[in-house]
């Protein structure tokens, strides 16, 4: 009898192997051929990349497949044979079956769990020892080289989609056998393989069949390209084109990638459409294995995990709830093979687009070059591309701003040791200073202060007005030119039409308020509604939250003014002359070093209170979702980084008093005085520290850290990784190990990623008139960030499910905004917390230019120094002195009728001050407003593009439509009526 079976099983398995025989699939005689898939690899990748084109298995091969798969492990023994041989000839049975079913690899706990609950009366098969395991891989892979690289089912056919982690020692066993059955039943095909590093890890490989892919990227409308772009010339496409002959002629750009190194994409140059079934002849088909990119085939089943239940109500489903109970471990989509080869990419070509990626983009080598941003977009999908498209912009629209600002401070520089103010300030050997405290601190010399001077007019010179206004219209030119780059990429992504579909809902949110429907306005079908009471009760919740948070933050800065106070009292009487003469800088570097170890640690605070805060919220959409908890983010750490800094530049020195009245914190702490030369210093030192310090402490955290978790992931393969084999060779692993052993991205997608930038691009703006060299460290700092970024995106990370977007979300309204505080920020600095406006009114006012015309500046400011000190007596705070000393301010002397009153001279710096914020910030935000008037946001080119483009759209689309009518009139041999589908 079991003779019989096997030989009806082997004759069974020899017809469907002739049914599923390939065939090449011709494209339509209507259509001109588009580049197809496989097209896009270049010309010598590995032949793992290149599959035969082989029709889908029909139905019922499929049913007949899994049937034979089934009957592996439900299959009773039969009379007479004993258990040995029924367990041969079923593992024979299995093994055989599972070339083409479905599952063939299932241990025994969940077997035992699954499959009895059908029929307890049913043996189940002894799992194949490890050893059988590995050996007939190895055979397989002989047979098949394809199946090595781990990117294929061990069939060598079906294209890995996605990979599924969990631990066999899991106790959520039924969860996950509910999710596998209803992932077959919604068409994916499942795999499973244990881990060769670990004994206790188990893969579950997720394939999309051709029908699967065809109807979700119906539901998902996935536009696919339909025809290749038909392009008209004209006086200006002439024009261009003599252009680019005389360009050819010029010398090369060396920042340029190779053409011939990068491959044609061909998304660039195709029409695309929404998928339709009812309409598929109209694309452009002539390959299905590569019809749908493997990003897209990702999006796809990351689109059905998404939406699969794992046990009955709408509350029970999602791969994220399951990864969240430790269901399964990990989930992400499988990286195209290795990043590095043998042989050199010059000569051998690439082996896959990974490989591409890391030779042409995430080396350092090439540090100077363009990033291939159609690649990238490619491989990490748009919002991925769109957020390396931006940085790319930013950082090049730093290279003008950063040599404007090394002017500004080489200035500063030269004119140190001529400069009036710091001339008088070294030769005022006789100027007596009072005391920086009451009980141990003594009179010092004007003098003393030379050094710190100096350095002050290295940032507070002729030039920072005209750098703060530069600074300003900057980042309106980069926010304008950066609109037209965000539209030219959404063209030739094919974005526009995109953008304008209804967003998915969340699947967290669609099991919230699933009972709560309401008709959606533009589709017209019911689906999911927070109601407003709900949305408003939540809403309030973490708005007391996010104030909660702030106040936490401004309690820590209050914490380091006390200590500031504490330490300035303790610098200025300690005994050490060398602190004691520069206790100012002492005082300035350990509050700055204090609040950044503060802000860093109240990071990691901020961050967990904002994802609760944003899933207390339920969001509606995913870009909802991450707009709100960028939103949160941004709030926190702006309000965390920047506190310190507005303190020192509007506050510090302002309420101190004057000798004999100062005010006190709680009376026993006297407030910060400014320098004499002003507390612009002291602002910039705050500046340098935090935004030097963060850099770094980022690019460890984004690089360094997970290169050590790798690294220790990788030492404990070596030994024994969990009771697994020991693996010497790492590139013997299969690729869903090898993505294993990688870190998974960040939770929170790219918002940490926009974060840092943006909150750089707030320290580059917002106080960039108290360091100018501000946008040169961003600068530094952004060309090692794109590498570094890329580096980790590429061998660092695994690969993170491809998503789409239109571009980069709030951020950009975050930047308007920050442009908009940095005009406000940027005249205050200028006239309140700079020295500016107190020499601009001397030197026409008082000095000794009035009568004579305005000359040279150092001629105008001599005897400023003087001027800005006003004198005390002592005597009226310590009876043994009776010798005057001076401090700053605008206050009439002792012996004056009105004795330490302001002085008129006060009132006219004071009036001059708020003249200079209102003509400033109009100036400024006029020639902003004109700027963008003048810059459009979208191309005139590019809007006839794709005006034209539309309209040969609909041709084209009527066209095929009425040349199928035709085909299908003729077939039938009688009229045929068909309405447009």
């Amino acid at each position: 009898m079991l003779h019989y079976h096997w030989g009806s099983l082997i004759s069974m398995h020899t017809s469907i192997s002739e049914i599923l025989k390939e065939k090449s699939l011709k494209p339509s005689r209507r259509s001109l051929p588009c580049l197809a898939q496989s097209q896009t690899h270049p010309i010598n990748l590995n032949h793992f990349l290149s599959v035969p084109l082989s029709p889908e298995p029909k139905p019922e091969v499929e049913v007949l497949s899994q049937s034979i798969s089934t009957s592996c492990s439900l299959l009773p023994p039969q009379t007479g044979q004993s258990a040995d041989s029924i367990t041969i000839s079923l593992t024979m049975l299995c093994l055989f079956a599972a070339e083409d079913g479905k599952d063939h690899y299932v241990e025994e706990s969940e077997a035992t769990t699954c499959e009895t609950r059908a029929d307890e009366s049913f043996l189940l098969q002894k799992p194949v020892t490890r050893a059988k395991l590995e050996a007939r891989t190895d055979s397989l892979q002989g047979k098949n080289p394809a199946r090595s690289s781990g990117l294929f089912f061990r069939e060598g056919k079906k294209r890995i989609d996605y990979i599924l982690v969990y631990k066999k020692s899991s106790p959520q066993v039924e969860k996950r056998c509910t999710f596998e059955k209803n992932l077959r039943a919604e068409g994916l095909m499942l795999e499973k393989e244990p881990s060769l590093t670990n004994n206790d890890i188990m893969f579950v490989k997720v394939h999309a069949p051709w029908d699967t892919l065809c109807k979700y990227a119906e539901q998902m409308n996935i536009r696919m390209p339909f025809r290749k772009k038909c392009y008209f010339t004209d006086w200006k496409s002439k024009t261009l084109g003599r252009c680019r002959q005389i360009k050819s002629w010029l010398p090369r750009n060396p920042m340029k990638l190779d053409k011939e190194a990068l491959p044609d994409l061909e998304e660039t140059d195709c029409y695309t459409a929404p998928f339709s079934r009812a309409r598929m002849h109209h694309f452009t088909i002539n390959n299905r294995e590569t019809f749908f990119s493997n990003s897209t085939r990702s999006r796809i089943v990351h689109h059905v995990l998404q939406r699969t239940k794992y046990e009955d109500g709408k509350l029970k489903m999602g791969i994220n709830r399951l990864l969240g109970n430790n269901t399964y471990e990990a989930a992400f989509p499988p990286h195209e093979g290795g990043y590095k080869s043998r042989h050199p990419i010059k000569t051998h070509g690439a082996q896959n687009h990974r490989h591409l990626l890391y030779e042409r983009w995430a080396r350092w080598g090439i540090w100077y070059k363009y990033q291939p941003l159609d690649l990238i977009r490619r491989y990490f999908g748009e919002k991925i591309g769109l957020y390396f498209a931006w940085l790319g912009w930013y950082t090049g629209m730093l290279i003008p701003a950063a040599l404007v600002g090394v002017f500004v401070f080489l200035y500063g520089l030269f004119t140190m040791d001529s400069s009036q103010v710091s001339k008088e300030i070294c030769e005022a050997t006789t100027t007596i200073m009072c005391p920086m405290c009451e009980d141990t601190c003594k009179p010092w010399r004007l003098s003393d202060s030379c050094v710190y001077a100096k350095v002050t007019h290295l940032f507070d010179n002729g030039g920072t007005v005209f750098f703060a206004i530069f600074m300003a219209i900057w980042a309106t030119v980069f926010l304008e030119f950066w609109k037209r780059r965000r539209a030219e990429l959404t063209y030739d992504w094919d974005l526009i039409d995109w953008e304008e579909e209804e967003e998915e809902l969340r699947p967290q949110f669609e099991a919230k308020y699933s009972r709560v429907e309401r008709v959606n306005p533009i589709s017209g079908k019911p689906e999911p509604f927070q109601p407003f009471s709900d949305k408003l009760s939540r809403l309030m919740v973490s708005v007391s939250g996010i104030f909660f948070m702030i106040s936490l933050v401004l309690t820590a800065v209050f914490a380091v003014v006390v200590f500031r106070l504490i330490a300035m009292e303790k610098f200025a009487s300690l005994n050490w002359y060398f602190v004691k003469k520069n206790w100012q800088f002492a005082t300035s570097g350990t509050g700055v070093c204090i609040n950044f170890m503060i802000i860093m640690s109240l990071n990691v605070v901020y961050e967990k209170v904002a994802y609760l805060l944003t899933n207390l919220e339920h969001p509606r959409t995913e870009s909802e979702w991450e707009n709100s908890f960028a939103l949160k983010m941004f709030l926190f750490q702006f309000v965390n980084l920047n506190s310190s800094t507005f303190y020192i530049a509007f506050f510090l020195g302002r309420f101190a008093g004057r000798p004999g009245k100062y005010n006190k914190l709680f009376n026993r702490w006297r407030l910060e005085e400014c320098h004499p030369s002003g507390c612009l210093i002291d602002l910039c030192l705050q500046m340098g520290v935090i935004m030097f310090f963060k850099q770094i402490w980022n690019n460890f955290m984004e690089l360094g850290y997970p290169l050590l978790q790798n690294w220790w992931s990788r030492r404990k393969m070596k030994k024994v990784g969990g009771g697994g084999q020991n693996v010497e060779n790492k590139a013997q692993l299969p690729q869903w190990d090898k993505d294993w052993n990688l870190q998974p991205m960040n939770a929170h997608g790219l918002v940490d990623e926009y974060l840092e930038m943006v909150l750089q691009f707030g320290f580059t703006t917002i106080f960039v008139a108290a360091f100018p060299l501000a946008p040169l460290l961003a600068l530094l700092n952004n060309i090692i960030e794109i590498r570094l970024d890329a580096y980790k995106f590429v061998t660092q990370w695994r690969r993170p499910m491809p998503a789409r977007a239109t571009d980069i979300g709030i951020w950009h309204g975050i930047l308007e905004g920050i442009g908009v505080l940095a005009v406000i920020t940027n005249a205050f600095v200028i006239a309140i917390t700079s020295d500016y406006i107190p020499r601009f009114v001397y030197a026409f006012k008082y000095g000794p230019c009035v009568d004579k015309g305005h000359h040279h500046e150092d001629e105008c400011l001599r005897g400023y120094m003087n001027s800005s000190l006003s004198v005390f007596e002592m005597k009226d705070v310590n009876s043994s002195q009776t010798r005057y000393c001076r401090y700053r301010d605008y206050r009439a002397p002792p012996w004056s009728p009105v004795p330490y009153e302001f002085t008129l001279q006060f009132w006219h710096v004071l009036a001059a001050r708020l003249a200079f914020i209102i003509v400033f910030e109009h100036l400024v935000f006029g020639i902003k407003s004109f700027i963008a008037y003048l810059i459009p946001d979208m191309p005139k080119d590019l809007c006839d593009r794709m005006r034209r483009e539309k309209y040969l759209m609909q041709e084209m689309m009527y066209e095929a439509e009425l040349e199928h009518l035709q085909k299908e009139r003729k077939k039938n041999g009688r009229r045929y009526h068909h309405e447009w589908p």
